[in-house]
């Protein structure tokens, strides 16, 4: 199943050259990009945030990124005091502003908490990117931008360990691409 979810995305690149472009645009103009996801999505979502504030291949400065899932006494705070529907939505009601990014992993897209933070990014003005399964659930009405690995290209539904597999190789094509635009000069 995973070599039909990441053959999928052939047909998906000009949205992730637009995803790539825009997040480029908004870093470039001081924004952070901010991630979420839940179990092995949230994995990924610190697996970017972490490749683009260290590094992927090469040197070069930093970027602005922050993982929303790696703070567990936030998230236990928030999930204790306002529901676990709520655990990225506070967070961006905090952070976010017009010039950010929240990109978002789900395997279908369905999760309160990651359709409740989309929400809010989108009521920010902040642009919302989705990598996302299934059908893409609600959260992909909420997206500025999404790919979604979707059942229509062979993939089961919900067959979370196909998707993110094609997840992982968005993030890294991001990864990729961010870095080519952002590399040191020394790097060149």
């Amino acid at each position: 199943m995973a070599k039909a979810a990441v053959a999928a995305l052939d047909g998906q690149i000009p949205i992730i050259d637009r995803m790539a472009e825009e997040i480029a645009q908004r870093l470039a103009a001081g924004g952070t990009l901010y991630t979420a996801g839940n179990g092995g999505s949230a994995a990924e979502a610190l697996h970017l945030a972490e490749e683009l504030v260290g590094r992927y291949r090469s040197n070069r400065p930093p970027l602005r990124a922050i993982c929303l899932a790696a703070d567990p006494t936030g998230l236990t705070c928030i999930a204790n005091d306002f529901g676990f529907e709520n655990v990225f939505a506070r967070p961006c009601e905090a952070f976010l502003t017009p010039a950010d990014v929240l990109v978002l992993f789900s395997t279908s897209g369905r999760s309160p908490n990651i359709t409740r933070a989309a929400a809010v990014a989108k009521g920010k003005g902040s642009l919302v990117i989705g990598l996302l399964g299934g059908d893409g659930g609600e959260t992909v009405r909420q997206c500025d931008v999404a790919v979604v690995v979707a059942a229509a290209a062979g993939v089961p539904p919900f067959d979370s360990a196909a998707v993110q597999e094609a997840h992982q190789v968005v993030l890294h094509i991001l990864c990729e691409r961010l870095e080519t635009e952002q590399r040191a000069p020394s790097d060149v």
